[in-house]
């Protein structure tokens, strides 16, 4: 071999030199293994796969992080109204018993500050939307919070509650029952669009609202602000834990202290308002419990998405990202044998210009 054909093939591997020297640079610089998708060929398909199901576990993430947002919003409601009706219950009932007119007058003002803010709780919003309405996210469930007790169903309670001696405990009971089920225009006072609901067949009415969780998979969430999503309420019911609440907070509202002197009437009346503030509180108790499984059940998913998430992200890296370290060896090590090869090439060079001299 002559010295010319010795620095052409010198040249050759100096130039494939420079050209690993680059891409190693390039690589260390991005930590890519090149910025080019078909310089990844045959792992082309499965890369674009893992990130399609990385991208998917993002969204329902997102969707997911949200929707706890919104259900603990909704607990921290569900938990107030809870006290709420324990209060009344254990609190203000065996107060009411003792026949103080006194105490009956702060009574009723607490009922009738209960109700306002019964009403505010279940107009609570999240990020603009109304967490109580159903589909009806832009309007509150609770049109008129700060009037409930002076309605139209708390008025048409406090008519019955004011003939309690004329027509007795068991009937006053059963019609105060009787007005707060009812979904009437002018009685009602949920939103139109939840009467209207009401007014359809169980099997008709809007479902829960839901988040979907997973693929083919929803979690439903909603809480309509006039009926159980949990399940049934027992006892002394109207069937919605909000109306029972609604119901005995305005009849404690409407008792006038005179009404304490017809005594059998009274503690019977009491009595049934005792039982429906029990009702309530049942009802309240298994909705929140629900509610909290469903939260649990989210963050359960969530996180298992978060593992499924990051193996996927790891299996794109080892197709797409290089090992720094050894690149950065590697690069050295290319640098050190590209010096060594412009030495080589200038030695070369100098003594084939001597032989040609000489």
């Amino acid at each position: 071999m002559t010295s010319i054909d010795l620095a052409g093939r010198m040249s050759a591997e100096t130039a494939l030199l420079r050209q690993r020297l680059e891409m190693l640079t390039r690589q260390t610089a991005t930590g890519l293994r090149s910025d080019r998708l078909g310089d990844l060929s045959p792992d082309v398909p499965r890369a674009i796969s893992l990130r399609a199901q990385s991208g998917r576990l993002d969204a329902y993430d997102r969707v997911l992080t949200q929707s706890i947002g919104r259900t603990e919003i909704m607990q921290g409601s569900l938990n107030r109204m809870l006290e709420i009706a324990r209060e009344f219950r254990a609190t203000a009932m065996p107060r009411l018993y003792s026949g103080d007119p006194v105490m009956l007058q702060g009574i009723r003002a607490e009922a009738r500050a209960a109700l306002s803010e019964m009403g505010h709780l279940l107009n609570v919003r999240h990020a603009g939307e109304y967490l109580f309405s159903g589909s009806d996210i832009a309007n509150a469930p609770i049109p008129d919070p700060d009037g409930l007790a002076s309605g139209a169903m708390g008025g048409d309670i406090a008519l019955e509650v004011a003939n309690l001696a004329a027509n007795g405990a068991a009937a006053t009971l059963n019609a105060t029952r009787t007005i707060a089920q009812s979904n009437a225009a002018g009685v009602s006072p949920f939103s139109d669009f939840l009467r209207d609901q009401a007014a359809l067949a169980p099997a008709d009415r809007e479902g829960r609202r839901a988040a979907p969780a997973a693929d083919g998979q929803m979690i439903g969430f909603g809480i309509f602000a006039d009926r159980n999503a949990a399940g049934p309420s027992t006892g002394e019911t109207t069937g919605s834990w909000a109306r029972d609440l609604m119901r005995n907070l305005m009849s404690l509202a409407a008792l006038e202290p005179d009404q304490m002197d017809d005594a059998p009437h009274y503690q019977q009346f009491l009595d049934g308002v005792r039982d429906g503030f029990e009702a309530a509180e049942r009802g309240l108790a298994q909705e929140a419990g629900g509610l909290g499984q469903v939260t649990a059940r989210m963050d359960e998913l969530r996180r298992r998405h978060s593992q499924v998430r990051d193996v996927l992200r790891s299996q794109v890296a080892s197709i797409e990202e290089v090992d720094l370290a050894a690149t950065i060896e590697r690069l050295q090590a290319t640098r050190l044998s590209l010096e060594a090869s412009y030495r080589a090439i200038s030695t070369l060079s100098e003594l084939t210009l001597t032989r040609f001299l000489r």
